[in-house]
């Protein structure tokens, strides 16, 4: 680590402390050269292996931006895009791996897609999943409503029991 107030290569780790949600290290460094202190803050680089074999750095404004392309047109902010792409982040990082295949990146994306906009997940899903007929969009609407349903069931049997208990 070079100190930057002199450039000199040589630097000492006085302190280190991992970050409140442990995505990374904070480093309290001194140079013995001009005896001056700064803060370093080491993160876990994340990895995708694409399919054609190469690896590239997680980049999540690349993967918003396939979320934003399903999302034109529809009541998403780009806030919510951004909560969406941290979201998606956060997921990948707590699987633990450093390198994750690009298939994994699509699928940490879907979950919170369809809860921010059903529309825009069909849209997203259509392609991630290489819908090929009207048949496999109807099979997934069949699926967001028998998710729905299934949520609305459990809401009203929670719903029964504190009015009865």
């Amino acid at each position: 680590m070079h100190c930057p107030h002199c450039r000199n290569t040589d630097t000492r780790v006085l302190d280190s402390r991992v970050a409140d949600d442990g995505s990374a290290i904070r480093r309290r460094r001194v140079c013995p050269a001009c005896d001056r202190r700064f803060s370093t803050v080491e993160q876990m680089q994340l990895m995708v292996s694409k399919r054609s074999g190469a690896t590239e750095p997680f980049n999540r404004d690349k993967a918003i931006s396939g979320v934003r392309k399903a999302c034109k047109g529809r009541p998403v902010t780009e806030d919510q895009l951004a909560r969406l792409g941290q979201d998606v982040e956060d997921a990948l990082r707590c699987s633990g791996q450093a390198e994750l295949p690009a298939h994994e990146v699509g699928l940490a994306i879907l979950g919170p897609l369809r809860a921010l906009d059903e529309v825009a997940y069909l849209r997203f899903a259509s392609v991630y999943r290489a819908f090929e007929s009207a048949d496999d969009f109807a099979k997934e609407i069949d699926a967001l409503r028998l998710e729905r349903e299934a949520a609305a069931a459990a809401y009203d049997e929670k719903k029964d029991l504190t009015h009865t208990g």
